[in-house]
């Protein structure tokens, strides 16, 4: 039901006019002033303003300038039976839709605001669908191969309109901050700011003040104020890292700034409110850290209000390939160099590694291998990691597949070239596509390989 505002210093036409948009299924507020117009519009959700353009002493153009001047995007028609077009024009460069002169012909006003909440409506739905495809842009960061990263993404998207704690767990290395990026750009904080910090880098006393601020004179060195984190997050979103590290005096303020949103600056006195979005993240465990009392129960409630996992690269190999196109692109762009690229034999080996730093490990041996082969194009004896050459990922293979743990001078070459084709059918998820990509064959090729052979 959309609400609409008269303000006229009239009370026979307030009364008529909100008569008549109740009739017709609108709710109708009433001010016979700027004071009680700008307190109404100031505590009620207002879709359209109608005011007069002589209120008394008044003016209904100094209320349009008093919206503009304080952010108040409400659609207003001016009502006047002074009408002229040079109040017309005026009232249009102040953000007025329509103009109307009394008196007021009542089909007349009803199609008119009709058209004025139409146009209202439209403009939403732009907004609503422009938000949703900036969205999209910001989540094409994330490399979203494999399932599992394509469900956190759609986790993402579906709780982009919800202001909720989120924590997020995973190895070091998996790309944490670039989810919690991607959370905040999503978000209805888009526009605020995204404030990221390394828990674990500062000692207890200086992430006190690094995060709730500090009052001059607070302790040695306090030489001037200083805002705090939170406060430099206000309106957007705070990114704790590595959470896990904080000790139990800083839990207690983070616990209170997460249930009251207000922080106490050290040294300071009376406490200040903020409004931060708080997105966490943690290499440990921190049930266990609960368990053995490094860390507060309540706190761990209030920041695992929804929990996101990203799983190590070696759990989702599908997504080493795109993850290496797009460091490549970075590496293009930054060196100026169309033909950058590595062998097929180079990648093989990259998605054969098992990762145990994970997507930032990835990044730094490709940027690590170009720096000491400047190439254009990079062959897999030059990717700067140390793999045995019949080295298998984990879970890839066993026992029992050829290649696996056998001699290799027991095996022949078929043996050989299967226990391979096996490993690298594994390291994708068996999708025979993706694997045929990666062996540089087609996939008829590989079901035939993969066939038995009569003796």
């Amino acid at each position: 039901m959309p609400t609409i505002l008269i303000v006229d210093d009239e009370f026979s036409i307030r009364k008529t006019l909100g008569i008549l948009l109740k009739s017709e299924g609108y709710r109708a507020l009433e001010a016979a002033n700027l004071e009680q117009a700008k307190h109404l519009l100031q505590s009620e959700a207002v879709d359209l303003l109608m005011t007069d353009l002589r209120l008394g002493q008044e003016n209904g153009m100094d209320l349009l300038s008093w919206m503009r001047a304080n952010g108040r995007e409400v659609e207003s028609v001016i009502m006047t039976a002074y009408g002229s077009i040079e109040n017309a024009v005026t009232a249009m460069k102040l953000g007025a839709y329509d103009y109307l002169t009394k008196p007021i012909n009542p089909d007349e006003l009803l199609l008119r605001i009709n058209k004025v909440l139409e146009k209202k409506s439209l403009r939403e739905e732009v907004n609503r669908l422009r938000e949703r495809l900036e969205g999209r842009e910001q989540l094409q960061g994330i490399v979203a191969q494999s399932k599992a990263m394509r469900r956190i993404t759609q986790i993402i998207e579906r709780i982009s309109q919800q202001d909720i704690p989120v924590l997020i767990t995973g190895e070091t290395g998996v790309g944490k901050e670039i989810i919690a990026q991607a959370l905040h750009n999503t978000s209805t904080r888009s526009k605020g700011p995204f404030v990221p910090i390394n828990c674990c880098t500062l000692p207890e006393d200086l992430l006190d003040s690094e995060l709730f601020g500090h009052t001059r004179g607070a302790f040695t060195g306090a030489t001037s104020n200083k805002m705090g984190l939170f406060r430099e997050a206000n309106g957007g979103t705070l990114f704790l890292d590595e959470i896990g590290d904080i000790g139990a005096r800083l839990q207690v303020k983070l616990l209170r700034v997460l249930q009251e949103g207000e922080v106490r600056p050290v040294g300071g006195g009376a406490p200040i409110k903020v409004n931060v979005r708080v997105v966490a993240a943690t290499n440990s465990q921190l049930e266990t850290a609960v368990e053995e009392g490094r860390f507060r129960s309540d706190l761990l409630f209030r920041l695992n209000v929804l929990p996101i996992t990203i799983p190590p690269l070696r759990e989702r190999r599908e997504d080493i390939a795109p993850l290496v196109e797009h460091f490549l692109q970075r590496l293009r762009a930054r060196m100026n160099t169309a033909g950058l690229n590595i062998t097929a034999s180079a990648r093989r080996k990259l998605i054969m590694y098992d990762w145990p730093g994970n997507v930032r490990q990835l990044e730094n041996i490709i940027e690590r291998s170009f720096a000491l082969y400047p190439g254009p194009i990079l062959d897999a004896d030059e990717v700067a990691i140390n793999m045995p050459l019949n080295s298998s990922p984990s879970g890839a293979g066993s026992a029992s597949t050829p290649g696996a743990g056998d001699d290799v001078n027991q095996l022949s070459l078929q043996d050989i070239e299967i226990g391979h084709i096996q490993r690298v059918l594994a390291a994708c998820d068996n999708n025979q596509v993706a694997a045929a990509k990666v062996l540089g064959i087609s996939r008829s090729t590989l079901r035939r390989k993969l066939e038995p052979v009569d003796v």
